[in-house]
């Protein structure tokens, strides 16, 4: 019997670092949601307000996690060719990381380069998720015509909605970065001209929740203030009807109700979703769906392309917008509106068509406008069992729509196109249309 002794394993390091705890880090990636990635002695940590090529010295925020800490940026070491002086001083790496402004989170990184990170963002999540190679590019967006020479050069001036939070004293601003505290600010430069001109922010709103600012394409800047429920939560302000306009078309809709919030961004998708539709796969006839419909524009792009008899259900959970819908849809005169969930909606379908019914949505193009968590499981696994011609993915998520394009297609639905666009400029966020066919 051999005597040899028992060889301990060697183990993985234990790392100790608490919350507050500064160290210097080479950030190598950019990960999802507007924050990059860097490592220290094996440990991913994310890190805010930096990009890849850069060392700087960041504060852990969170430290307890087995496999990420988090971390902010407080000084830059060694700055990437890419940094420029952040678009917003309220937001800029000079401020403490607690009291800088949220909503611009890529706005120290030049322009072209944001757009190649978010860029990356999708075809590393269509890659991992779908198994898909992209050469996807994201594409910049015309400026409104209110908008300066300048706004296009460094991606100001654009948004034509802002919700302002209200401190406890009643001063406004913005929420600092990853908190609810409220961030006073004298400019707010990714506004329309208009808007930060009216944008009150040296007033004081007491008793009030939030003060969301509103630029519709006709008329004038609103103004609206938020008075607190009895949980301290924005009461919904009074209606009033602003309109939109899209493709020489006009849109109704609430003052509160949602819109794209870049000035040319429903334009954009408008042409985009008519542009990337087959036509030879599509069936004015058939039973076409607009899903996640709000007020109907998807809906009119697809009418506008394919002519006033064309056939098409627009659906949407909130009962208002559908209203606005069906008014905005009443020169189509195939064109429905109807108030449901969309997963309780296709429930309906498939438990209530006939065959002929069953005809006309397998002939159907439908366009698919989720909001940020996208479609799901669910949704998707209706959508199979519907069997349309086409589907049109509008995504606002770069991640949910890597994930709802691996569900499609594992039930035999395939990425047939895809474009992207820079709807957010100095924002993490990105807007994609994908075209999806059997």
């Amino acid at each position: 019997m051999s005597n040899t002794s028992h060889q301990p394993q060697a183990s993985e390091p234990t790392l100790s670092a608490s919350v507050g705890d500064e160290l210097e880090l080479n950030i190598t990636n950019v990960a999802h949601g507007g924050i990059f990635i860097a490592r220290h002695e094996g440990r991913v940590i994310f890190v805010s307000d930096t990009l890849p090529g850069e060392r700087v010295r960041a504060r852990l925020t969170e430290a307890n996690h087995k496999s990420f800490w988090r971390a902010e940026t407080v000084a830059v070491i060694d700055a990437a060719p890419e940094r420029q002086p952040h678009i917003w001083s309220a937001a800029s790496i000079d401020r403490a990381p607690e009291n800088r402004a949220g909503g611009a989170e890529f706005g120290h990184i030049e322009l072209g380069f944001q757009r190649e990170l978010k860029r990356q963002v999708l075809a590393d999540a269509l890659q991992r998720m779908a198994g898909l190679a992209t050469d996807v590019v994201v594409e910049p967006v015309a400026v409104s015509v209110k908008a300066s020479p300048g706004d296009a050069m460094d991606g100001t001036g654009w948004r034509t909605r802002v919700s302002l939070h209200v401190a406890a004293d009643g001063t406004i601003g913005p929420y600092a970065a990853r908190s609810h505290r409220v961030i006073p600010v004298d400019d707010l430069p990714l506004a329309e001209h208009e808007l930060e001109l009216r944008a009150p922010l040296d007033t004081l709103f007491h008793n009030a929740a939030q003060v969301d600012l509103v630029a519709p394409s006709k008329g004038d800047v609103q103004v609206l203030v938020s008075a607190k429920d009895s949980n301290g939560k924005p009461k919904r302000v009074p209606h009033g009807l602003i309109h939109e306009v899209v493709a020489d078309r006009e849109f109704e809709l609430d003052r509160s109700g949602f819109w794209q919030v870049h000035s040319m961004a429903a334009d954009t998708l408008f042409h985009a979703v008519q542009n990337i539709i087959d036509p030879s796969s599509f069936d004015p006839r058939a039973s076409n769906l607009d899903l996640y419909g709000g007020v109907g524009l998807l809906a009119a792009a697809v009418g506008d392309k394919f002519g006033p008899t064309t056939r098409i259900t627009s659906v949407e959970s909130d009962p208002e917008a559908v209203a606005f819908a069906a008014r905005n849809l009443k020169e189509w005169a195939g064109a429905t509106a109807e108030a449901d969930r969309v997963d309780r909606f296709l429930q309906r379908l498939l438990r209530e068509a006939d065959a002929a019914e069953r005809a006309r949505l397998a002939a159907a193009t439908v366009v698919l406008d989720p909001p940020r968590s996208g479609a799901g499981k669910a949704v998707v696994d209706q959508l199979v069992a519907i069997a349309p011609q086409q589907i049109v993915y509008v995504a606002c998520d770069p991640v949910a729509l890597a994930r709802d394009v691996a569900l499609f297609a594992k039930q035999g639905y395939q990425l047939k196109s895809l474009r992207a666009f820079d709807l957010f400029p100095n924002t993490h966020h990105v807007e994609a249309v994908a075209l999806l066919c059997k």
